[in-house]
């Protein structure tokens, strides 16, 4: 078995619990982060679909708009997810939400692939989108399949990307 598979198979095995204890590792993390930045926020945690979900929502301050940032949220759940890889002793599929930002980044997706099924309805017999995380490509391959498409993910590494076509 591949270093990738062995990865993926040993977590697929977590437990609620363990996916749980993640959330708690990850909170305990984010919120010495925002002590250190003096930035407020409330943390929630959830088990959703094998993964654990951690999201800090503002508490009325507004601070919390500084790292709502795609890419700053990006950079804070690997960050995230090596603090709670560094307790465990396992690879962590954590997801991290800040301020709305998954949301907003999926409504952003939903624009994307709603470009690319035009250029698909003008003619175009596929449409290529940017390289993007394996978390968004797996929402955007949601998303066209609502939309009555097909997708599929070319590239390795950093170049990984999508490309749409009709079903």
């Amino acid at each position: 078995m591949s270093e990738s598979n062995t990865v993926r198979a040993e977590h697929e095995d977590a437990t609620i619990a363990q996916l749980e204890e993640e959330g708690d590792i990850a909170a305990d993390y984010l919120e010495e982060l925002l002590d250190i930045a003096d930035i407020g926020g409330d943390l929630s945690l959830d088990v959703r679909a094998g993964r654990a979900y951690v999201s800090v929502e503002a508490d009325g301050d507004g601070s919390l708009s500084l790292l709502s940032d795609p890419e700053t949220v990006q950079a804070l759940q690997e960050l995230t997810r090596l603090a709670v890889q560094n307790r465990t002793g396992r690879f962590s599929r954590l997801i991290l939400d800040i301020g709305g930002s998954r949301d907003a980044r999926r409504a952003q997706l939903e624009r994307l692939v709603d470009r690319a099924v035009a250029r698909l309805d003008e003619g175009a017999s596929q449409a290529s989108l940017p390289a993007m995380s394996s978390y968004e490509r797996k929402l955007v391959h949601d998303i066209v399949a609502e939309r009555g498409f097909t997708s599929e993910s070319f590239g390795e590494g950093a170049d990984r990307h999508t490309v749409i076509r009709r079903a």
